[in-house]
C-alpha cells in the first residue's frame, strides 16, 4: 500500500513548511531541505512531482493493496539527499533514523521508534532505485522552473560543456577481463550445475586458479619488460586463450544440454541467459586479444570491451591534467546564469561534443519557450555547421574557432556580448566541479548502463535543490552562512 504523503498531522511533528532549519549551518544538507520545503509548499508543483514517482514505484500494480511502503514523499526526500549530499546508503539510513529535520522534513515524528527498520540501507535502495533516469530528470525540470519563478532573468544565458563521469571498474587490461569473464562464467555454472545434480564441474577452482596464474604472468612480463618480453607475452597469451577457449566451450555445451535435455523455470532460464552473455563478452575481449597481441594489428576503442560487468564504458584522452585517460561516459551539461543545471545528456559511447550540440541545444530551447538569449560553448562544439546552425537557435552564440588564425579574425569581428560570454564560460567548470565533488558525479558507484543513468540524474537533482535552497535563504536571511556561495553570477 502506498500514499502520497500523510494528509494527518501528527502531533510530534511540524507541518513540512513551518520546520525550522539552522542557517547559520553552512552544510549541504540545509539547503536541499530548504528547496524541499518550497517545492512541499507548492502543491501543484509537488502534486506532478508525486505523481510521476507513483508511475514508477506503482508499476502496474494498485497502491491500495500490499503491505505499507515508503511514501512518495518519503521516495522523493530520500533520492534527492543521497546524492544532493553525496552519501551512501548507509549514511543516508544514519541521517533518516537521526537527523530530526530530515525526519520532520519526510513527515517522521520523534515519537515513532526511530530503530524499527523503515529506514533500512536495503529499502531505501530499493525504492530509490524504483525511480526511472527520465523520471528523475523531469522532476529536475519543475525543481528549475520554480527556481526561474525567484530569478526569471537567470533562463536568459546558458553555458555548456561536457565531463567524464567515471564508471566504478577496475584498469582494464585484456588479460584481467578475460579472467573476470571466465570468473563469472565458472561461477553460474558450477551454481547451476549444483541445482540440477550435474557433474563435471568439481575441478572448477583448480580451472580459475590455472587462469590466473597465466594472468599474473602476462601482467609481470608486460611491467618488467626485459630481452625478448614481447616473445615471451605472446607465449602466455596463447596459453591463456587456449584455457579461455577450453572453458567457454564447456559453458556452452553445459547451457545446451540444460536446455534440450530439462524442463528450466524462469530463474533457471534467466540464468542460462546470463552465462550466455558472460560468454559472449569473454569471446569478444579474446577476439580482440588474439587481433592485437596474435595478429599485430590495431583495434579501435569503439570494439573494444572495458569492462565485463559494465559494457556501456568507453575510453575517453582528453588530456586533462593528472587524469589523461579516463574510463566512463561524457555528460553534457547546460548551465543558467543561477547555477542550475537546465539539461544534461548522456552521450553515445561513439558520440564527441560536436555530435550532439545542436540537437540537445534546441531540445533546450524548446522546453524553455525561446527564452534562452546567450549561451556559450568551448571550442571542442566547433564545426562550420555548428556555427551556422547553432545561430539559427539563439540570438548571441559563442562557439570559439579552433587554431590561432581562426580565432582571432573570430575575435576581432565578435560583438561586445561575444567577448562578455567568452569571459563568463570557464565558470561552467566550476559547476562541473561541484557535481563532481558535491554530487557524487566523479565516479558512478552505481550498476549497469540504467543504474548509471539513474545516477547521472539524482546528481544533477541534488545540484538543482541545492541551487535552489541557497536562493531562498539568500531572499530570506541575506547574510545567513547557508546562503553564502563564492561562486560569481553568470
Amino acid at each position: 500500500m502506498r500514499k502520497a504523503f500523510s494528509p494527518q498531522m501528527r502531533f510530534d511533528c511540524q507541518p513540512v513548511p513551518d520546520v525550522r532549519l539552522n542557517v547559520n549551518c553552512r552544510d549541504e544538507l540545509v539547503p536541499i531541505l530548504r528547496g524541499l520545503q518550497h517545492i512541499y509548499s507548492q502543491p501543484s508543483v509537488r502534486d506532478q512531482i508525486l505523481s510521476l514517482v507513483a508511475k514508477d514505484v506503482n508499476g502496474l500494480s494498485r497502491n491500495d493493496r500490499g503491505r505499507t511502503g515508503l511514501s512518495y514523499w518519503e521516495i522523493t526526500v530520500l533520492g534527492a539527499v543521497r546524492l544532493g549530499c553525496n552519501l551512501d546508503y548507509d549514511k543516508l539510513q544514519d541521517l533518516a533514523e537521526q537527523h530530526r529535520a530530515l525526519r520532520q522534513i519526510m513527515g517522521v515524528g520523534d515519537w515513532s521508534d526511530q530503530l524499527d527498520n523503515r529506514f533500512n540501507w536495503r529499502r531505501i535502495h530499493d525504492n530509490v532505485c524504483l525511480l526511472r533516469p527520465e523520471t528523475i530528470e523531469a522532476m529536475s525540470h519543475h525543481i528549475v522552473a520554480l527556481g526561474h519563478c525567484v530569478v526569471p532573468q537567470a533562463v536568459k544565458k546558458v553555458r555548456a560543456d561536457s565531463f567524464v563521469v567515471e564508471t566504478n571498474i577496475h584498469y582494464p587490461t585484456e588479460s584481467s577481463l578475460i579472467v573476470d569473464g571466465l570468473r563469472k562464467t565458472i561461477e553460474m555454472c558450477v551454481a547451476l550445475s549444483k541445482t540440477f545434480g550435474i557433474t563435471g564441474w568439481r575441478q572448477h577452482q583448480h580451472l580459475l586458479k590455472r587462469v590466473k596464474k597465466t594472468a599474473r604472468q602476462i601482467s609481470r612480463i608486460g611491467a618488467r619488460k626485459g630481452a625478448k618480453y614481447k616473445q615471451r607475452l605472446l607465449e602466455q597469451y596463447r596459453v591463456l586463450l587456449r584455457r579461455a577457449n577450453q572453458i567457454l566451450e564447456r559453458a556452452k555445451e553445459l547451457c545446451q544440454q540444460f536446455e534440450k535435455n530439462y524442463v528450466l523455470d524462469f530463474a533457471a532460464v534467466s540464468e542460462i541467459a546470463g552465462i550466455r552473455v558472460y560468454i559472449e563478452r569473454t569471446e569478444h575481449v579474446c577476439g580482440t586479444a588474439r587481433r592485437r597481441v596474435l595478429e599485430g594489428g590495431a583495434v579501435p576503442n569503439e570494439e573494444k570491451l572495458f569492462s565485463m560487468f559494465e559494457p556501456h564504458t568507453q575510453l575517453y584522452k582528453r588530456g586533462k591534467s593528472g587524469q589523461p585517460i579516463q574510463f566512463g561516459r561524457l555528460v553534457l551539461v547546460y548551465e543558467d546564469a543561477a547555477g542550475f543545471i537546465t539539461h544534461h545528456h548522456l552521450m553515445p559511447r561513439d558520440a564527441q561534443d560536436q555530435d550532439v550540440l545542436i540537437e540537445q541545444t534546441r531540445k533546450l530551447q524548446t522546453r524553455l519557450d525561446n527564452q534562452i538569449e546567450e549561451g556559450s560553448f568551448d571550442r571542442g562544439f566547433h564545426s562550420p555547421e555548428n556555427q551556422q546552425q547553432l545561430a539559427e537557435i539563439i540570438d548571441h552564440p559563442c562557439l570559439p574557432k579552433p587554431g590561432p588564425k581562426q580565432a582571432t579574425a573570430q575575435q576581432a569581428q565578435a560583438s561586445v556580448k561575444f567577448h562578455q560570454a567568452r569571459q563568463r564560460h570557464p565558470g561552467v567548470e566550476s559547476a562541473i566541479g561541484a557535481l563532481q565533488c558535491g554530487n557524487g558525479l566523479a565516479r558512478c558507484r552505481d550498476g549497469t548502463e540504467e543504474g548509471f543513468e539513474r545516477y547521472v540524474a539524482l546528481g544533477i537533482l541534488g545540484r538543482n535543490l541545492h541551487v535552489l535552497g541557497k536562493l531562498l535563504i539568500a531572499s530570506e536571511h541575506e547574510s545567513a552562512p547557508a546562503a553564502h556561495t563564492k561562486r560569481a553570477a553568470a
